[in-house]
């Protein structure tokens, strides 16, 4: 079974293609993945040290970051594994334990 990349406006992992595009069935997003891939190579997502992360990458948080409805912040020094980068402000899609899904700016992690 062919492995597709998620979707770019939604991250859906149910993508599925016809002819030369790929479609997302949860957002109906249509593109085609070769100009996908020409778009993803000028992107570059920097941390704090300046290091280019990709993703799959692990990620340190380097300060204690609040969290809308929680208590308590994401501690610094929590290792975040397995990052997904995305476009926008916040260009960090990853889980954290005890928080679940968040988006982190990446200015605000290091690469591990």
């Amino acid at each position: 079974m062919p492995e597709f990349p998620p979707c770019p406006k939604c991250n859906s992992e149910y993508v599925y293609p016809t002819d030369e595009l790929l479609i997302c069935p949860d957002c109906f997003y249509e593109w085609n993945p070769n100009d996908m891939d020409d778009q993803t190579e000028n992107t570059k997502v920097l941390d704090a040290n300046g290091n280019e992360l990709k993703t799959g990458d692990s990620v340190i948080v380097i300060k204690d970051l609040p969290v809308k409805g929680f208590p308590k912040p994401v501690k610094m020094g929590t290792k975040v594994k397995n990052i997904r980068l995305t476009d926008g402000d916040h260009n960090i899609d990853c889980k954290i334990d005890g928080f679940g899904s968040m988006a982190l700016k990446s200015e605000f992690v290091k690469k591990a």
